[in-house]
């Protein structure tokens, strides 16, 4: 209950903090599922392209989270 009060009453730069770094785990996810799909060996898969374009949200989703985690850094590393 006391983390779920923190985020509440958090400030604005640990809110952007805390949404880049969500953007990042969503970038690594977007990565490892690219992975995936370049590892496909059988020539059924092949036909079957999947229609999410992961390299895309890879990059948005981790220039968009750079962005955040850059624009909360001096408010975060100053409350040190």
């Amino acid at each position: 209950m006391d983390l779920f009060h923190k985020l509440i009453f958090a400030s604005d730069a640990t809110r952007l903090a805390l949404a880049g770094l969500g953007a990042w785990v969503f970038a690594a996810f977007c990565l490892v599922m690219e992975l995936l799909r370049n590892k496909r060996r059988s020539v059924e898969h092949l036909e079957r392209v999947g229609w999410v374009p992961w390299t895309n949200l890879f990059l948005a989703s981790a220039v968009i989270g750079g962005g955040l985690l850059v624009m909360s850094l001096p408010v975060v590393l100053g409350n040190l």
